[in-house]
């Protein structure tokens, strides 16, 4: 017993060690960068793509967000799911008060039964650009931009080597439900992964025309559940890379109750599998991250039904220390981004103040997260059928999609509190 409960409690603080250092070289990205931002008459033309379905509960600030960016030829191409959607009138109502003339609201015409009701939106919003548009960009709903956030985004594309550029997301550890908090510690290792694996968010997206339809990208998406995580390895095939762009660094203020935050998490990791390029280092993080401490915790539980008092002190000891340095891992990657959004000089975005209670409801979120994150990945792994915004999906493998059955979004389907996520 000895031996075992020193191999796990060095395990644990080995696997610690590795997840500081991935995260310390995350950091140090976001603050070693400085972009060269191209002057105006380098930009290329951009079309701004959004896809709806459902009243976000920021889309109004959004959709404002959009239409005053720093940047002198772009249009809005905004696709609302159908005309009775709430999206409609929102987006209608908010480009009519901007007094915007580089919009077009368009409903989706055809629902694609092989892909998923973004993808379908996509490709009609691709299909309709002509040869003037040297940039696709793509938003989403969720996403409250900064002025120059266009402008950063297309920038890098410059570079003859760089298909694609992304930013990521950040959520906000100040919510009133628990599935807010246990959203936002997942997505800090969420975070840190994707930049390492140069995985793209569809959030925050540009790509060059040209790759588009070069690379075959656009018929990946006709039988696609997902947009995002494939571009990296289709773009690899061609001698391009995806790159991340430190300042986007996208915060989002809404919130996430648990029952939302599980069918979030399925669908997520769901996509991990069918479409991440490093898919069972996924898996060998998630069974990480989760299978030390609870052996650990497994093992205290034991010594302590068999008295074993000096197991005890060291297994409680190693589990502490583990816990308190996700903490601190925690702590310092959000310094890190709230030092980038302080850049942006953005006054109305707001920054969590670590009080003590959040630190005590971090610290107790850190094993509820791990429970429910570990739970996603076993059902993501038998998972067969997937709702998303209302609409039921049968997955069969990644470029076998059935859309099981098409209806406009309904009232039935918005979530209670106003503020939370769909």
């Amino acid at each position: 017993m000895p031996d075992l409960v020193m191999f796990l409690c060095k395990s644990l603080l080995g696997w610690l060690a590795i997840q500081g250092c991935l995260t310390l070289v995350f950091l140090w990205s976001l603050q070693s960068s400085q972009q060269k931002l191209l002057l105006d008459d380098q930009l290329p033309k951009t079309a701004v793509i959004l896809c709806l379905r459902g009243a976000d509960p920021y889309l109004s600030d959004c959709l404002q967000a959009l239409l005053k960016q720093n940047y002198p030829q772009y249009d809005l191409k905004i696709i609302v799911d159908h005309q009775e959607d709430p999206a409609w009138k929102i987006a209608v109502d908010t480009v009519q008060e901007q007094g915007a003339s580089n919009v077009e609201i368009s409903a989706l015409t055809t629902v694609r039964n092989n892909c998923s009701l973004k993808c379908s939106s996509l490709l009609q919003a691709v299909s309709e650009l002509d040869d003037s548009y040297k940039i696709v960009a793509l938003v989403d709903a969720d996403t409250v931009v900064h002025p120059n956030w266009l402008r950063e985004l297309v920038s890098p594309l410059a570079d003859p080597h760089v298909g694609a550029t992304t930013g990521h997301r950040w959520y906000l550890p100040t919510g009133r439900y628990w599935g807010s908090l246990v959203r936002y510690i997942g997505n800090v290792s969420t975070v840190v992964q994707m930049y390492l694996f140069g995985v793209p968010w569809g959030g925050t997206l540009a790509i060059k025309t040209e790759v588009l339809r070069q690379t075959g990208l656009l018929d990946k998406w006709s039988q696609a559940f997902g947009e995002d995580m494939m571009i990296r390895s289709v773009l690899k095939k061609y001698g391009m890379q995806v790159k991340f762009v430190p300042s986007l660094m996208m915060l989002n203020q809404e919130e996430c109750d648990l029952p939302s935050l599980r069918t979030s998490i399925h669908r997520q990791l769901l996509c991990a599998r069918l479409y991440h390029p490093q898919w069972m280092a996924v898996v060998g993080d998630v069974i990480s991250s989760i299978l030390f401490p609870n052996l650990v915790l497994m093992s205290l539980l034991g010594a302590l039904l068999t008295w074993q008092w000096e197991s005890v002190a060291l297994l409680l000891g190693y589990y502490g220390s583990y816990t308190l340095g996700l903490l601190w891992l925690m702590v310092i990657l959000e310094q890190g981004v709230q030092q980038v959004i302080r850049d942006r000089n953005q006054p109305n975005q707001p920054l969590a103040k670590l009080s003590s209670p959040i630190i005590i409801r971090l610290l107790l979120g850190i094993p509820l997260t791990q429970w429910i994150y570990g739970l996603g990945m076993l059902s993501s792994l038998r998972i067969s059928t997937v709702k998303w915004r209302g609409i039921n999906y049968r997955i069969s493998g990644p470029w076998n999609i059935r859309l099981l059955e098409y209806h406009p979004y309904q009232i039935l389907d918005q979530p209670g509190d106003p503020k939370v996520s769909l």
